[in-house]
C-alpha cells in the first residue's frame, strides 16, 4: 500500500504562533483601538496599503482624542511596516498592532503602540481588517488544527471500533458490538438454516458499520486515508462486499491482520502503521521520545534529560536532537549592564518574570554597581533555539499532553540525544 505524503510540520514555529496566539488573546484595549489585518496570498500589497491610508483618515473622525491618536500611530505602523516589503510573502501575512499598557499596567494615556507579525503556517486566502477591542485570532487559531486526518476501522465478527489520528494524538471514537451468532448452531436448528440467519445478520451488522464509518469519515471527520484491521477474514468480506461507500472504499490506504478488533485493535492497528505513517506528527514524535528513552535506559551516555544539564552540553556541542515539550511554561530573564555589559540571568516560571525583571532593573548591577540594568525576557523555546542554531543542533517541540510527550514530562520536560557520549572523552582526557 502506498504511503502517505504529509508536509512536515516545523514544530518549533507552530510552537511560536500558537504561544504568540495564545498571548494576543489575552490582550485587550481600552476602546475599539486593537487592529487586526489578514493579507492573503497574492494579493497586491500596494492595495493593502492604500486600503489602510484611507482607514487612517477615516479614524480622524473618531471622537476620543486618545483613542484617535491610538488608530492612527497603528495603523502608521502596519503601513510603515508594509512599505518595507517588496512583495506579500508565499503564504500570505497576519499582523496586529495596537497601544497597549506598558508592562505590568500603567494610567491612561501610558500606552505604547505593538506590532506582532505572523507568517501563516498555511496558504492564507481570506482578507480581513478589523479594528476591535481585541485581535481577532480565530482564523490563525483554525489555521493550526490538523486537517490531516486518517481513520481507522477494527473489525470481527463480534464487534468493531472506530479510531481517528489526528495532530498529536489517536483517538477511539466509539465501538459497537454485532450481535451476530457465533458459528456453532444451537439444537433444533438445521445446519442450512442457521448459516442463513447468520449470514443475514452479518449483513445487517456491515451495513451498520458501513454506516457509522461513512459518519464518521466523511461528515464529521473528513479523513485523508482509512486503515481497516481485525482478525479472521471479517475485514475482507466487509471490503469485498462493497458495503462502504464508494469515497471510503477508495480511501482505503492499508488493510491489517491484528489480534484485536474494537478499541483495542484501534491502538494495535496505529502501531501496526508506523512505518506507513512516518510524516505523521505523532508518529515522529513516538519515534523521538523513544529514541530518546532508549539511549537512557541502555546507559549509553548519549540520552539526558533536566534542563541545566542539556543547556550545558548545547553550549559545548554535544547536542544532536534536543527535545522539549509545549506545556514547558519557562522563560530566560536577563539583567545587562549598560555601562560594564556584565549580565545576569536565571530560568524562572512564567508567573515570576515580571518580579524578577523589576528586582534586576532596581538593583545595582553586582560588577560595577551602577544603577543600569536593563531587564529582558526570552522564551525558553527562542533561548533553546538560538543555542541550538549556533551549534547546529536539531530542535523538537513534542505535545506534553500526548501519551510519550507525557513521558518526558515525567523526566523534567527537555531531553536530549548526543552526538557523543561526552563522558568516554573525560576518562581519555584523565
Amino acid at each position: 500500500m502506498e504511503k502517505i505524503n504529509i508536509e512536515k510540520v516545523d514544530s518549533v514555529k507552530l510552537y511560536k504562533i500558537r504561544k504568540m496566539l495564545e498571548e494576543l488573546s489575552q490582550k485587550s484595549g481600552r476602546g475599539t483601538e486593537l487592529i487586526s489585518v489578514y493579507i492573503p496570498k497574492g494579493k497586491q500589497l500596494h492595495e493593502i496599503i492604500s486600503t489602510l491610508q484611507q482607514e487612517q483618515g477615516t479614524a480622524d473622525n473618531i471622537k476620543s482624542d486618545l483613542t484617535r491618536s491610538h488608530v492612527v500611530d497603528s495603523l502608521g505602523k502596519v503601513v510603515q511596516r508594509l512599505k518595507l516589503l517588496k512583495k506579500t510573502p508565499d503564504r500570505g501575512l497576519v499582523m496586529f498592532c495596537g497601544a497597549l499598557p506598558p508592562e505590568g499596567g500603567g494610567p491612561l494615556g501610558s500606552e505604547v503602540v505593538k506590532v506582532w507579525e505572523i507568517d501563516p503556517p498555511k496558504d492564507l486566502k481570506q482578507y480581513l481588517y478589523r479594528c476591535d477591542d481585541h485581535f481577532h485570532v480565530d482564523i490563525l487559531k483554525d489555521m493550526l488544527k490538523d486537517d490531516n486526518l486518517i481513520g481507522f476501522l477494527a473489525i470481527d465478527a463480534k464487534d468493531a471500533g472506530w479510531g481517528l489520528l489526528h495532530g498529536d494524538k489517536i483517538e477511539v471514537l466509539s465501538q459497537t458490538g454485532s450481535g451476530v451468532a457465533g458459528k456453532h448452531r444451537q439444537g433444533g436448528q438445521s445446519a442450512k438454516r442457521f448459516q442463513k440467519l447468520r449470514e443475514m445478520e452479518l449483513s445487517y451488522f456491515y451495513n451498520r458499520v458501513a454506516g457509522t464509518t461513512r459518519e464518521y469519515f466523511i461528515d464529521i471527520y473528513p479523513v485523508k486515508g482509512l486503515i481497516i484491521s481485525g482478525p479472521g477474514p471479517t475485514k475482507e468480506d466487509f471490503i469485498n462486499g462493497n458495503y462502504l461507500e464508494y469515497r471510503l472504499q477508495n480511501m482505503i490506504i492499508n488493510t491489517l491482520d491484528c489480534g484485536y478488533s474494537g478499541a483495542e485493535g484501534i491502538r494495535e492497528a496505529f502501531a501496526k502503521s508506523a512505518e506507513l505513517l512516518s510524516d505523521f506528527r505523532m508518529v515522529e514524535e513516538k519515534k523521538l521520545i523513544e529514541d530518546l528513552f532508549r539511549e537512557v535506559n541502555s546507559h549509553s551516555g548519549l540520552g539526558v534529560y533536566g534542563l541545566q544539564d542539556v543547556i550545558e552540553l548545547l553550549k559545548n556541542n554535544v547536542v544532536k536532537t534536543l527535545i522539549i515539550t509545549d506545556d514547558t511554561n519557562l522563560n530566560r530573564v536577563e539583567g545587562k549592564c549598560r555601562r560594564c555589559q556584565n549580565i545576569q540571568e536565571i530560568i524562572v516560571e512564567r508567573r515570576d518574570v515580571i518580579p524578577k525583571k523589576t528586582e534586576y532593573s532596581s538593583k545595582p548591577c553586582p560588577a560595577c554597581n551602577a544603577m543600569e540594568v536593563e531587564p529582558n525576557e526570552q522564551d525558553i523555546v527562542d533561548y533553546l533555539e538560538l543555542l541550538a542554531a549556533k551549534t547546529g543542533s536539531k530542535l523538537e517541540v513534542v505535545s506534553g499532553s500526548a501519551e510519550h510527550g507525557a513521558m518526558l514530562s515525567s523526566l523534567g520536560k527537555v531531553g536530549a540525544i548526543l552526538r557523543y557520549n561526552p563522558g568516554h572523552t573525560k576518562e581519555a582526557k584523565t
